[in-house]
């Protein structure tokens, strides 16, 4: 696949998820959202609906939205506060963990590069990357489950695992695709070239896709 096909495919995308709401983590940066709700929000969301992250992090920002405040907060209350988001314990003790380092590391600003975010604990370059585009507007692809089948299952890639995917993004993708490519994607992922049994039936891409690894279909 060359650059002009990932373009139409991209373009396709764009078309395709017009019915499907956009994901909760692109919804908080269009409203303005600052970089410490950006991160706390991308940690929430890690195995976890758009819907439960949603409401978790309204819950959470409305007793405490910054990082000297979280910090402070007990794990219990985080825990109470933030359920019923996947891990949910082990999250609320990560949350308050970053809100700390930020604070004694950052005097309370949020990072914003790549290798500065990876210092926070249990923080990966999935949520490291959407904290740089969405909240800083710098130049990062963030790969997810999503974006990775999906570049793989079209051969533009040929990758064992997220990190793969995203040098080989980074490498070979026109930089303006770079931010909202994440945005792109998972709700494409979600609800279209789902994991299993994709909707190739009525996918836009279907004729110029390859359906790489794709055994079973609708």
């Amino acid at each position: 696949m060359n650059e002009d096909d990932i373009l139409v495919f991209l373009r396709l995308v764009e078309k395709a998820i017009k019915p499907f709401p956009a994901p909760v983590l692109s919804h908080l940066a269009e409203h303005g959202s600052d970089p410490f709700k950006i991160l706390i929000a991308c940690v929430l969301s890690l195995r976890t609906r758009d819907q439960a992250t949603a409401k978790a992090s309204k819950r959470l920002f409305a007793i405490s939205s910054d990082p000297y405040s979280m910090g402070k907060m007990q794990v219990k209350k985080i825990e109470k506060t933030i359920y019923p988001v996947g891990f949910f314990r082990i999250k609320a003790k990560q949350i308050r963990a970053i809100s700390q380092k930020i604070c004694k590391d950052f005097h309370g600003k949020t990072p914003g590069t790549i290798d500065a975010l990876l210092s926070l604990p249990g923080v990966g370059r999935k949520t490291a990357n959407l904290v740089v585009t969405l909240a800083y507007k710098m130049p990062g692809i963030c790969v997810d489950t999503h974006v990775h089948r999906i570049c793989n299952r079209w051969g533009y890639v040929l990758t064992a695992n997220p990190d793969g995917t995203e040098q080989a993004l980074r490498r070979k993708l026109p930089r303006r695709w770079w931010i909202p490519l994440n945005g792109m994607l998972v709700p494409f992922g979600q609800n279209i070239c789902t994991p299993t049994s994709p909707w190739c039936s009525t996918c836009l891409l279907s004729q110029y896709c390859p359906q790489k690894g794709v055994f079973y279909k609708r």
